[in-house]
């Protein structure tokens, strides 16, 4: 055998056992670019994520009103809150219509017509009566739904501290059946 023919078989078992420059370039490039991807999507994921996993505040109570205001008649009063919705914090003015029952105990009421959405009032056509000016929806004095509504208005949680009237969430109508 000759030295020629002893060298072509060294180098061509050398090539096969170790890696080639272009494998170990596109490994390298690789590795580095899945690093930098991964470094440029983790705070967009976290920010999009942040929101989902903050520990829910249970439900604030607000002050509204004298205990020594409500009436058997009900009476729109405005109040805000504070909300923080995902990123976005506000402090909106919500309505509610309170009033006493004839056993003399307070309730207040959504203004929002469980029809298509307007804001009721009371009154408006002399008949003790709240009603929708956007469908003419009817609803009872205890926000029982009469013509057009499917539904009877929703409440707020009440509770009378201190002779103030504080309102919580809104719930489903528990005064009608």
């Amino acid at each position: 055998m000759s030295n020629h023919e002893h060298k072509d078989n060294s180098h061509r078992s050398a090539m096969k056992s170790g890696m080639s420059r272009r494998q170990f370039l596109s490994y390298t490039l690789g590795g580095a670019g899945a690093f930098m991807a991964a470094g440029m999507s983790l705070p967009m994921i976290r920010f999009a994520v942040d929101p989902i996993l903050k520990k829910k505040a249970g439900g604030t109570w607000i002050k509204v009103v004298e205990a020594s205001k409500i009436t058997n008649e009900p009476q729109e009063f405005k109040f805000k809150i504070h909300q923080v919705d995902g990123w976005y914090v506000s402090d909106p003015e919500l309505t509610a219509w309170i009033s006493k029952d004839d056993q003399g105990n307070a309730f207040a009421l959504s203004p929002i017509c469980k029809h298509l959405g307007c804001t009721i009032a009371w009154n408006t056509e002399k008949n003790n009566e709240y009603v929708c000016p956007c469908h003419n929806a009817h609803y009872t004095k205890d926000g029982k739904n009469l013509v057009v509504a499917p539904k009877p208005l929703d409440e707020y949680d009440l509770k009378i501290e201190n002779d103030w009237v504080y309102l919580g969430p809104v719930k489903a109508n528990t005064r009608v059946v």
